[in-house]
């Protein structure tokens, strides 16, 4: 009795998932491709780069900035402390282009994370009537702001984040960031359905009107707070700010790793973060989504029909990862792999909340910080 109940409940999770996933893909789309018409006086737009030790991207990074079209940029390269040659680049580049900005931290107030502050530090000197905050390993195509920005101004909202797309990722990495995306629908859903309470942001492309990022206090009142891009859009949403989202794709693609262990390197100081710090749910999570998982691979070989209803069940999970991967133009064999990347998910989370916890805290950015600040200082 209790094995065939086991079994219904995991065929029944992974059915609902699957069933959930799709109603809400309906509102999960690529930023419109519309042909943005002149506009008389092209929007000003600032993007700010919290850079540090990226010496072997800033310059890509740069030049993608650099060449957007229909806007007119002005760029705003932090340099958060590096050791390796990323001042000297930007130096040089900057002499060639005056709209490009650089600024040097030398040292890191007290009470805030290197990042954060950097971020403060070139919105605070932003003259556009827009600020992009994006990563120092993202590059974005170059009808991307303009596009974003018509986006902003048909729908009449005051900020954009995009997902980011995987530079040349080996397929499991592929899967890995499918079934990721996966796992967000609901946020991206939510936000563009206006949902009452929901929020979302994404570091990789937080586009906001400046006016609105002022109102809500921005990176001031984000000082210690890891999950710094989402909590931002929180910022937004409580102070009145509408936000969309949409799948980036190959429109913003990272660098920062081509490989499933990469995938979950990144993820090291987000996902217990994500959880604001909750070791009891973090566990319950991360061991009980392995369990699950393993039930239902396992399911078929016991010779019951619930056990094969399981494991077909977690198969069917391939059917939004589809769908995902023909939005993006991405190959739909990373799709029949997204299953197996579930346990990559809870084995990041399991990182996560296992390296923090021993360490007591967070390195990041040369600076460590502690379990006891950093839920003191995030945001809710």
């Amino acid at each position: 009795m209790w094995p065939t109940i086991f079994f219904s409940g995991i065929a029944v999770f992974f059915g609902l998932m699957t069933v959930v996933t799709l109603v809400h893909l309906r509102w999960v789309r690529r930023l419109p491709a519309q042909v943005v018409e002149g506009r008389s006086v092209p929007p000003r737009v600032s993007v700010v780069v919290a850079a540090r030790d990226e010496a072997a991207r800033i310059e890509n990074t740069v030049r993608h900035v650099l060449a957007q079209q229909g806007v007119t940029v002005e760029l705003i390269v932090v340099d958060d402390r590096s050791t390796d040659a990323t001042g000297r680049i930007l130096q040089e580049l900057a002499a060639g282009d005056a709209r490009l900005k650089p600024c040097r931290i030398e040292t890191l107030p007290d009470g805030w994370l290197g990042k954060c502050h950097a971020c403060h530090t070139g919105a605070g000197t932003a003259t556009g009537d827009w600020i992009l905050f994006t990563d120092a390993d993202c590059w974005i195509k170059p009808d991307v702001l303009a596009r974003a920005l018509a986006v902003a101004e048909r729908e009449k909202v005051d900020h954009i984040a995009l997902t980011p797309g995987v530079a040349s990722p080996t397929t499991g990495a592929g899967a890995w960031h499918l079934l990721f995306l996966m796992t967000v629908t609901d946020w991206i859903s939510a936000v563009n359905r206006d949902r009452p309470g929901r929020y979302l942001g994404i570091g990789a492309f937080n586009l906001m009107r400046a006016s609105a990022y002022r109102a809500c206090g921005g990176y001031e009142a984000l000082r210690l707070t890891v999950l710094d891009d989402m909590k931002l859009g929180l910022l937004l949403r409580r102070s009145g700010h509408r936000t969309r989202a949409y799948l980036g794709g190959d429109d913003v693609e990272c660098h920062w790793g081509t490989t499933v262990p990469d995938m979950v390197k990144v993820m090291e100081k987000n996902y217990f973060a994500a959880l604001e710090f909750r070791l009891a749910v973090a566990l319950g999570l991360g061991l009980g989504g392995l369990l699950v998982w393993l039930a239902a691979i396992v399911g078929p070989f016991t010779g019951t029909r619930t056990g094969l209803a399981a494991g077909l069940a977690l198969w069917v999970v391939m059917l939004p990862n589809a769908i995902l991967a023909r939005r993006l133009g991405i190959s739909l064999h990373r799709a029949v792999l997204a299953p197996l990347m579930f346990p990559a998910l809870f084995y990041a989370l399991l990182v996560s909340t296992l390296v923090t916890v021993r360490q007591g805290g967070i390195r990041w950015r040369g600076t460590f910080y502690s379990l006891e600040q950093l839920r003191a200082g995030t945001v809710r």
